[in-house]
């Protein structure tokens, strides 16, 4: 486990693909809350 916290958090590379899935799933979110809320929009 240790070894896994270095990777992740122990340079730049790592840190960098920690941010791109967390943006990745925020962008995702997001889009999907405009897809409900125009899909109830009439309800």
């Amino acid at each position: 486990m240790e070894l896994w916290i270095d990777l992740l958090f122990g340079n730049w590379i790592g840190i960098l693909s920690i941010a791109t899935v967390l943006g990745t799933l925020a962008t995702g979110a997001f889009v999907l809350t405009l897809v409900y809320k125009k899909s109830h929009e009439n309800d």
